[in-house]
């Protein structure tokens, strides 16, 4: 076999129906050998002759797609100046498109502290693979959904199916089961408009979790961001993951469901720095990472290090690999983990290359781009100040809607200004409220279940005493914590979470569900899973709240119907978007808006009234001058009773809709 020079573009291993054109990125190495790995698992071995500027390349004639591969990169072992090259190690290529095989808790994987460590580790290294870029996607067209019609469900792709009973077993908690039409015609069912999934890059578990048995079931721990991970995939008969992916894309984009990714490129698998040493670390330590003056690295993820998106060819990297996922997967959006990392230069700037570079991009610019607007680093949290076209997660509306229905705590005028889109925060620059994406609970936290029937979280089963997770909930278990509680307070936890998702999902702005909680989903007070692939995490399917999935799809396919929440359009002082009302049915008055009870009306569009007692007592409230019917799901299709005055239980919440 000949390898010839080859050229220095495209990204990663790229079959061209003749060969396959390999390169790397590498600003420091000195020597790079492509290691080729044949099917008896004997490695062969060729230095790649090519290097144009810090791009070594290689081109194999008549290598096809399944080709297994890894590279040995040659340089200074300088740790004071963040160099760490140990030939010893088989590398993962950061452009791989799949990757066979993980990373054991394995001392080989070390890379070597005050000298480089000489175990070899291919035996049981993971490998890239090549892979064909020839999947069929004939007639398949991006639903587009503008975002004032958007409504998000954050689901993970095993968790999400595996127990589902309709589903075929051999397909459940797999990318198959995501796009099966059991699930597709589920979701349509609840009005959702995009998934948006967990990690599905391939990922590890961290050494810390496997030495206790467990394993990362987010999948906030990747090495390899080109490649879906092939452990959901169901390994049907010549059918790769990756096309088991697209199949999934293509079977929910037919009934108009866009899905999302939640991409995590602000830190890698190999952790700190005597954590395993897989791919980024031992083929250019000192440019993939922000690294001290001592060579160490900033540890501004919380995860051991983090990735350095303002050096060039790493934020080439980046945009290639987003552009992969759409152009090759056809995603129609990503949410970015620790999204203010993208922005460090290293202080965080608003106008960082990255972001100007997905502004400039025709490809990027036109999808829905999420943030996650903070990180642990220097001036880290970020809510309300990232660019367009980004959305972000808002964490003050999460939490004032908390504290307002299950502490009694904030103002009418805090919780006015969460579902008024946070004007105050997004208002500015051309954004429109579409800006913010509302939430209530997220994977990381307490389901909603969770959060109305404990008041504090247990997290023993995660091997850290409790420690980890959020102390700050906000959450109230009525009474009695966990599960096992009377009709009582059953009862009251329901009027709790009723008005929660009704807030959550007739606010303006984009609103995001968490997977399950429209059923009920409990995770019995573990408020950060992550490391639980067990039943604690996956939706049971059997035992499900159907009259809690009935009641979220009224509200959504309500929400598609009032104009002042799908124009996506700022709600401004005196026109009929909205009117802010008391309990007897006239203007709030200065005093009700700073320290009256939580008793309001919100009249939208003119026609739809939300009204809403969010107080410990029953209470009466006088509807607007009109006639007003209660509304699916407050009340039935057919409901021919006309109200004047609503009888609003204690942390009640009702919807009307005006009779012409």
């Amino acid at each position: 076999m000949t390898l010839r020079p080859g050229q220095p573009e495209p990204l990663g291993a790229v079959y061209d129906g003749k060969g396959v054109n390999f390169t790397l990125f590498s600003q420091h190495a000195e020597r790079v050998e492509l290691c080729l790995f044949d099917d008896h698992g004997v490695e062969h071995r060729f230095d790649l002759p090519g290097r144009t500027e810090d791009i070594w390349h290689g081109y194999f004639p008549a290598l096809k797609p399944g080709q297994r591969y890894g590279y040995r990169v040659h340089g200074p072992w300088a740790p004071q100046k963040g160099h760490r090259f140990n030939p010893a190690k088989l590398l993962v290529d950061p452009c791989a498109r799949e990757v066979v095989g993980d990373v054991p808790d394995d001392p080989r994987f070390q890379s070597g502290e005050v000298e480089p460590d000489p175990l070899d580790n291919a035996a049981i290294a993971p490998k890239s693979l090549v892979v064909a870029e020839d999947f069929d996607w004939e007639d398949d067209i991006a639903p587009r959904t503008p975002w004032g019609k958007t409504v998000i469900y954050e689901a993970h792709v095993r968790g999400l199916t595996l127990q589902h009973p309709d589903i075929p077993e051999t397909l459940r908690g797999t990318y198959a089961a995501l796009g099966h039409p059991v699930m597709v015609d589920y979701l349509s069912h609840l009005g959702i408009t995009a998934i948006e999934l967990l990690p599905i890059a391939h990922f590890a578990s961290e050494p810390r979790l496997l030495r206790l048995g467990l394993s990362n079931y987010w999948g906030y721990n990747p090495f390899a961001l080109w490649a879906v991970d092939p452990r959901y995939a169901a390994g049907q008969d010549g059918v790769t993951p990756l096309q088991e992916f697209q199949q999934a894309v293509k079977n929910l984009h037919a009934a108009g469901i866009e899905v999302l990714l939640d991409v995590v490129f602000n830190h890698t698998a190999e952790l700190h720095e005597a954590g395993p040493t897989i791919s980024m670390r031992g083929i250019d330590n000192a440019s993939y990472y922000w690294l001290n003056e001592q060579g160490d690295y900033e540890n501004w993820t919380g995860c051991g290090n983090t990735v350095n998106l303002n050096h060039p060819r790493v934020m080439e990297w980046t945009l290639e690999a987003l552009r992969y996922w759409v152009r090759v997967c056809h995603v129609d959006g990503f949410r970015f983990d620790l999204a203010t990392v993208m922005g460090r230069t290293p202080d965080y700037q608003r106008d960082a290359p990255l972001f100007e570079a997905i502004r400039a991009c025709p490809l990027l610019s036109t999808c829905k781009l999420i943030a996650e607007p903070w990180d642990i680093g220097p001036h880290g949290y970020q809510v309300g100040n990232y660019p367009q076209p980004f959305a972000e997660w808002n964490d003050q509306f999460r939490d004032t809607a908390r504290r307002y229905w299950l502490r009694g705590e904030m103002s009418n005028s805090d919780f006015v200004r969460r579902f008024a889109a946070s004007s105050d925060l997004y208002q500015r620059e051309a954004r429109q409220p579409h800006a913010t994406i509302n939430l209530i609970t997220a994977h990381d936290g307490f389901t909603l279940c969770d959060l109305v029937s404990f008041n504090n979280k247990h997290n023993e089963a995660n091997g850290e005493d409790n420690r980890d997770g959020h102390g700050s909930n906000f959450s109230h278990n009525h009474g009695k914590e966990g599960l096992s509680v009377s009709f009582d307070v059953i009862e009251r936890r329901r009027l709790s979470v009723h008005g929660l998702l009704t807030t959550l999902l007739l606010s303006q702005g984009t609103p995001m569900l968490l997977a399950g909680d429209e059923r009920g989903n409990s995770q019995h007070g573990n408020n950060n899973a992550y490391c639980q692939d067990n039943a604690l995490s996956w939706l049971d399917w059997q035992e499900g709240d159907n009259g809690l999935v009935d009641f979220t799809a009224a509200l959504i396919h309500l929400r598609q119907r009032i104009p002042a929440l799908t124009k996506d359009r700022w709600w401004q002082p005196g026109d009929d978007n909205v009117q802010w009302l008391n309990a007897s049915g006239k203007p709030l008055q200065h005093e009700e808006w700073t320290q009256g009870a939580h008793r309001l009306q919100i009249l939208l569009s003119g026609r739809w009234l939300i009204t809403i007692n969010a107080t410990e007592s029953v209470s009466d409230i006088a509807l607007p001058d009109g006639e007003w019917r209660a509304l699916p799901p407050f009340a039935g299709d057919d409901n021919p009773i006309l109200l004047t005055v609503w009888h609003g239980p204690a942390h009640g919440v009702c919807v009307f809709q005006k009779q012409s």
